[in-house]
């Protein structure tokens, strides 16, 4: 250790008789470790600091720990209930499972507004806020879906309203409270999904873990009740009945025009109620992860890569010819589903479109890994719970769709795989498991890699451009782009393409579920061979959590699409 004062030429401070604090001293492991210099001793400080730190991390794992356990026994208590509902309908109502997650949704409402009037304007109570978390595309789909969900429980409260003769209640009860937690959580979620709260660690966890406990069983809840849906149909059966001269005395919908939006609206927006649980539960995940967590300046990038539409020509113009095609199929399916039963021919033309665009995904998803692999880009290995998060909702989302294909499969194996349309769903359905594999694979591994250095070639390309001055705003436009795209490497030239593509066909994919178009129950195949309330579970497990794997993969591909 360097002396800072004593006799000239005195080079240690061990020994000497002048130095009676190492506060006078500037010790060199504090740089360089221990290892290079043992023979220096650690000053009380340093101990002092440490032993805080250590404190602070077990602190820190003993409310997680909790949290989490509060958070469990929350799951627990709640799928019983909805359990016992399912299998024992005397004892266990569904009334009764609705006050559970009441008084649940009540305690949320009362912490969130407490984190926002008290917890998040204490001094220093958000000294860091991470940049990784809540990307836009995340806080937009809380509200797209927030407000579809709104509007679902606004037509849950005028259908049960018109039959009100024969409903409790507490149908008109839940919704409405339902509509003050959703509004109430995506308002937190939009202004608080990148904080790193430093104040009140472990009633924060608390308040994140039962929040999402609630939203993962009210989306157990909207999977497993089939209660509106079932009751439809069998309306739709009575009204057969009535016209062969069977009366039925039972709760019926009256031949209104409003009866009949509040039931064709209901099952329309009931996907969106379960999309947005999902996507509720990941945020609030990131926002527990990021409890009393320090960012350092060396971790907040310097100079972030911003979406720029240049070196990309063939991936847009395949993206935007699947996804106009798929609008046309969309429409001439959506034409047929909403007059009467889709015929045969819509669900071939349905399913062809998918045998069509599947492989060309697929194709190019390897490509990409392969692109990968042949770079020389360094893996970026900073700690960041934002990207652990987009790897584990990718692979547990993809299970969804996954699922329910291989469903498919065991049922048309079983029947009649060599029929026309019974054919085309098996491929469906074995071209969607190696769709989601590869794209898996090519997002994952484009996510871990750092982002590609800027050269000075886009300067010196906007500098020779600028200096053309005599063209017009178009033709110097289009000399910039195609000037960028000739300096752009092949790797990365077929990155981006590759990217761009799969972005805009993910969009197209997300789009057909998500307002409407639902083969997987309309066909009447698997729900023939396994039971209408079997293949409602599967579907409502499968659906949404298709829906949120291509959302949440248009995410990652941008991602991939900017670092390139």
């Amino acid at each position: 250790c360097l002396g800072t004062s004593g006799p000239k030429g005195s080079k240690y401070w061990w020994g000497r008789t002048d130095i009676k604090y190492p506060f006078q001293c500037r010790c060199l492991w504090t740089v360089f470790g221990t290892r290079a210099f043992p023979q220096c001793p650690k000053f009380w400080l340093y101990r002092h600091c440490s032993s805080v730190q250590q404190s602070d991390r077990q602190a820190q794992k003993a409310g997680q720990l909790f949290s989490g356990l509060l958070a469990m026994n929350v799951v627990f208590l709640g799928s019983a209930f909805i359990s016992s509902m399912i299998f024992n309908h005397v004892a266990i109502t569904l009334a009764d499972v609705w006050i559970l997650l009441s008084i649940l949704k009540v305690l949320c409402l009362c912490w969130i507004i407490y984190y926002l009037l008290g917890t998040s304007r204490q001094p220093h109570a958000v000294l860091h806020r991470d940049s990784h978390a809540g990307p836009i595309w995340i806080r937009g789909s809380v509200l797209l879906f927030g407000s579809f969900s709104i509007l679902l429980n606004v037509f849950q409260i005028g259908y049960s309203a018109i039959l009100i003769q024969c409903k409790s209640r507490v149908e008109i009860v839940f919704p409405s409270i339902e509509i003050l937690f959703i509004g109430t959580q995506a308002f937190f979620l939009w202004h608080h999904s990148k904080d790193c709260i430093q104040v009140q660690h472990n009633f924060t966890r608390c308040g994140l873990m039962l929040t999402i406990a609630t939203n993962l069983l009210l989306w157990l809840l909207a999977v497993t009740n089939d209660t509106i849906h079932m009751e439809i149909e069998s309306q739709l059966r009575e009204v057969e009945q009535r016209f062969a001269g069977n009366e039925t005395a039972s709760c019926t919908c009256p031949n209104t025009t409003m009866c009949k939006i509040f039931q064709k609206g209901y099952i329309l927006l009931y996907p969106f109620n379960t999309e947005y649980c999902l996507v509720c539960c990941s945020v609030l995940y990131v926002m527990w992860k990021n409890v009393g967590r320090r960012i350092s300046h060396h971790h907040v990038p310097h100079i972030k890569p911003k979406f720029k539409l240049q070196g990309v020509v063939f991936g847009p113009l395949l993206g935007a010819a699947a996804v106009i095609i798929g609008i046309c199929v969309f429409m001439m399916y959506q034409i047929q589903a909403t007059g009467s039963a889709p015929s045969r021919q819509v669900f071939v033309m349905y399913y062809s479109y998918y045998i069509v665009l599947l492989p060309l995904m697929s194709v190019g998803a390897v490509i990409g890994t392969i692109i990968h692999a042949l770079e020389k880009r360094e893996l970026d290995t900073l700690k960041n719970p934002t990207r652990s998060l987009d790897v584990i909702l990718l692979m547990g989302a993809a299970l969804g769709q996954i699922g329910m294909c291989y469903f498919s499969i065991v049922a048309l194996v079983a029947t009649d795989p060599r029929d026309l349309l019974n054919s085309l769903i098996l491929s469906y359905s074995v071209l969607l498991i190696f769709q989601n594999i590869t794209q898996n694979v090519f997002i994952i591994d484009g996510l871990h890699r750092q982002p590609f250095v800027a050269a000075n070639h886009e300067a010196h390309s906007q500098r020779r451009v600028s200096m053309l001055e005599l063209g017009q705003e178009i033709r110097k436009a289009s000399l910039s782009y195609i000037h960028s795209y000739s300096h752009l490497s092949w790797k990365r030239k077929a990155l981006r393409e590759i990217s761009f593509f799969l972005v805009l066909c993910n969009i197209i994919l997300w789009v057909m579920p998500t307002f409407g178009a639902h083969p997987a129950f309309e066909n009447g195949l698997e729900k023939s061979f396994y039971g209408y309330s079997t293949w409602f579970v599967i579907v409502n497990f499968g659906l949404p959590l298709g829906v949120f794997y291509r959302m949440h993969s248009v995410g990652g591909l941008l991602e991939v699409y900017i670092t390139a």
